[in-house]
């Protein structure tokens, strides 16, 4: 491609860069970033060619790239699809499906779009956080295919399998369900955990002496930035809810076996627990 365009110059669209780059994907890498310091500092750090407001940005565009808060890109994907040309693409790269979908259903150029998810990311944020090789091996969905041009589709799936990643397909109701279950419901849980442990030990010297592995692994995802993950909970309520009922009630369970001394039953859950080994090797 001569020129990709990406539209948030932060972790993922940052790291989206840095492998575009080093693979040789294109020509050309042109940011659009409202952030005035993160524009600066990606191409500071080389991300991007250029900074540019989003109707230039989109001008010579082969490719263009969607990686905002997905409560923002309600607003902007119409806006994209509005000033976009018959044989430009358009993904975005959010983590919820349903809602952006059902935004532009109507659009004369929903064809362009293609709606993918990579299931890949750190922590961290803003562009000082991207790094090479983040999806290297992972799995990216695109859902809804049918909606799209066939070449469309076969621009994003010829990125992703560039950068290293597996595809899979699923519509996009279903892509928002699993994606509560397997990532949602982990980042709640590590919110809380960071809150509990925040609320019972109030010497941080304490947490950082003593807190080990284990510890470090579990509320890693604690340091996930807000205004990325509100969104996300907003889009994807009920499912999140869902999952998060069953998740309060196994936790009512462990402590319900506390109280009575049934480390017996506890054994056995815990052994049940083990089973996620032979999906997660």
């Amino acid at each position: 491609m001569n020129q990709i365009t990406i539209i948030g110059l932060g972790h993922i669209g940052g790291s989206f860069a840095k492998d575009i780059r080093e693979r040789g994907i294109a020509g050309k890498l042109v940011g659009v970033e409202a952030n005035e310091s993160h524009a600066s500092q990606a191409l500071e750090l080389g991300l991007v060619d250029q900074v540019m407001p989003l109707n230039e940005a989109l001008a010579d565009a082969d490719l263009i790239l969607l990686t905002i808060p997905v409560d923002a890109m309600l607003q902007v994907l119409p806006q994209i699809l509005d000033l976009v040309k018959p044989g430009q693409t358009v993904m975005d790269a959010g983590s919820t499906k349903e809602a952006l979908i059902l935004a532009v259903r109507e659009h004369p150029m929903r064809s362009r779009y293609v709606a993918s998810h990579p299931m890949a990311g750190r922590e961290n944020s803003g562009p000082g956080a991207a790094i090479s090789g983040l999806f290297e091996g992972k799995c990216s969905v695109i859902c809804n295919r049918e909606g799209s041009a066939p070449d469309a589709v076969d621009t994003v799936i010829d990125l992703y399998e560039a950068l290293g990643m597996r595809m899979v397909e699923l519509e996009a109701h279903e892509h928002d369900l699993h994606a509560a279950y397997v990532s949602h419901i982990s980042h709640i849980s590590s919110f809380a955990l960071a809150l509990t442990v925040l609320a019972k030990e109030k010497d941080e010297k304490r947490i950082f002496q003593l807190a080990s592995g284990g510890f470090d692994s579990t509320v890693r995802l604690a340091k996930s930035s807000p205004e990325m993950w509100v969104p996300i909970f907003r889009q994807n309520r009920d499912n999140v809810l869902d999952v998060l009922d069953e998740h309060i009630n196994v936790l009512s369970r462990f402590r319900s076996l506390l109280i009575k001394k049934d480390f017996n039953t506890f054994h056995e859950l815990i052994d049940q627990a083990n089973h996620i080994r032979k999906i997660l090797k």
